[in-house]
């Protein structure tokens, strides 16, 4: 089989008793026939323009050949890295498709300055840039258009030759793509971003890198029929009980790499199930965990751990309230889609809408609009500056009552507006501050976050407590047509997130790090206190 699933404990007990009627109410068929009305009449029309995922393998190879002949062109020319400009749903899924079939792809889902710069400098005269957005409005997208459009024409390349662009049809992109004569593929304009993996969105930046996208969407069609059909035994309707079935639920879903071929996937769920479930003060919150997590030490209550295990999990014993998954990419990303959609209408909500992310984007346009320079700092201890949740004059004291705020439920979330690339170090802050606070800890790096986790922050549960780490660039880059620059953007949208969250009484403690040497030891050494 493609796909396989086993679970013990809490998990099997919810497929035992959610499956049943799962299949007696004929999801699985209605969800293939695209039936709108099976979140409620509140969500009828999001839902009747967002089920397009279902079929997408299959409507999706149309391309492929199209692509292929587009990138022996550019070889041709000596073209031949590419780059990916997107957000969320536009760079996670080719991202984790190009890194599991082993292919070079630069996945530019960033605003920080070094990042971009880095990007830019990269072999620039053998690169062409995919710039993928459903809209085009996605404004760090925007951004990295108009930078690398204006490094393109300063070096002397045509930029209609290098700038590939994935959108809906009709959308301003589309229209004003074309206009400029750059070469434009159009996705199915019936799927959110989230759920567009197997669309134009994942196909084109990552058949161009390399990808053999045609195995891809092989992959995804053999699971088709799994999670089609109203059997007990649809992996679909299985996991989806798993994310959303438990009883009492268990907010906060651990994804565990444990043996899998595939790199990465863990970042694409958690976008998927984050943005799809947390809304209306409920969902569930994927944390993304390594095998030797503290959190899977804890024997957490409200954390159902599933591992993405080898080809197959038949051979293994699962552990005790565990679920192992195991399957190829492409049944991996179709069944995780489907059974998301299942979580959906278990808990009453409409899993195709996103109704709080536009708030940190307001927030954030309002502080560029102003384009003041950041407030004075509450504290500054030694090289670090703190705002927001400030207690006492010292970084330590103000991380001690940021962490003891964590509620008995709660969970911590860590941002580092930084270059994700340059500065992954970071990273290791969260498997410190979870062995610490002995709660769920997740970490997000800053914007892409605003894109994935940012609408369970704000629409979720309300248990969460967040650490924001910022820095200085020591380079900063304009962003033509703009009167502000990477830098600017970056800082406006960390404050406007900061802003929103603590509209929503939520603690939120923001560091800004003038060292990041300093700041990172510093930091490393009161989170471990």
């Amino acid at each position: 089989m493609s796909f396989v699933l086993h679970a013990s404990g809490a998990a099997q007990e919810a497929i035992d008793r959610v499956v049943p009627q799962l299949v007696a109410d004929g999801v699985a068929g209605r969800i293939a026939a695209k039936d709108a009305t099976l979140w409620g009449e509140a969500a009828e029309a999001e839902a009747s323009i967002r089920l397009g995922w279902i079929d997408a393998a299959s409507n999706t190879r149309g391309l492929v050949d199209d692509v292929l002949e587009l990138k022996a062109d550019l070889a041709a020319k000596g073209v031949d890295r590419f780059a990916l400009a997107g957000m969320g749903g536009s760079s996670l899924a080719p991202e984790v498709i190009t890194r599991t079939f082993g292919v070079h792809l630069t996945v530019l889902d960033s605003t920080e300055p070094g990042q971009v710069l880095t990007a830019l400098r990269d072999e620039l005269e053998r690169t062409a840039i995919v710039v993928s957005s459903k809209s085009g409005s996605t404004l760090e997208t925007d951004s990295q258009r108009r930078v690398f459009e204006a490094w393109f024409r300063d070096a002397g390349i045509d930029p209609t030759e290098r700038i590939i662009v994935v959108t809906d049809p009709g959308s301003p992109l589309d229209a004003s793509a074309r206009e400029a004569g750059y070469r434009v593929f159009n996705a199915d304009p019936n799927v959110g971003g989230r759920y567009s993996a197997l669309t134009a969105f994942g196909i084109v930046p990552s058949a161009l890198a390399g990808v053999d996208v045609a195995e891809l969407l092989d992959e995804a069609e053999s699971a088709l029929p799994l999670v089609s059909e109203d059997a007990e035994d649809n992996p679909g309707l299985q996991l989806g009980a798993v994310l959303a079935g438990t009883r009492p639920l268990k907010d906060y879903i651990g994804i565990v790499a444990d043996g899998t071929h595939i790199v990465g996937f863990a970042d694409w769920a958690e976008q998927l199930i984050a943005e799809s479930t947390g809304k209306q003060g409920t969902g569930v919150l994927p944390v993304v965990l390594d095998v030797d997590a503290p959190e899977l030490g804890e024997d957490l209550a409200d954390l159902q751990v599933i591992r993405v295990v080898g080809s197959r999990a038949e051979t293994r014993d699962v552990a005790p309230g565990e679920v192992e998954v195991a399957g190829t990419l492409g049944a991996q990303l179709l069944v995780w889609e489907f059974a998301t959609a299942v979580a959906g209408r278990l808990l009453g909500i409409d899993p195709f809408d996103q109704p709080d992310v536009e708030s940190a984007k307001s927030a954030a346009r309002g502080l560029l609009e102003d384009l003041a320079p950041p407030a004075d700092a509450d504290v500054v201890d030694g090289s670090i500056e703190l705002r927001g949740s400030v207690s006492g004059d010292t970084l330590e004291s103000s991380l001690d009552a940021l962490l003891a705020s964590i509620p008995a439920d709660g969970y911590l979330a860590v941002h580092a507006y930084l270059d994700r690339l340059g500065e992954a170090r970071f990273a290791t802050l969260r498997d410190i501050l979870a062995a610490r606070t002995q709660r769920p800890v997740t970490f997000g790096w800053g914007p892409r976050f605003l894109h994935s986790t940012g609408q369970y922050h704000k629409g979720g549960k309300r248990v969460g407590v967040f650490l924001q780490i910022l820095g200085h660039p020591s380079e900063d880059l304009d962003i033509p047509g703009r009167p502000f620059s990477f830098g600017q953007l970056l800082q406006a949208q960390a404050g406007g997130d900061a802003a929103v969250l603590a509209g929503h009484d939520r603690p939120v403690l923001t560091l800004t790090l003038a060292d990041l040497d300093d700041g990172y030891r510093r930091l490393a050494a009161a989170a471990a206190a």
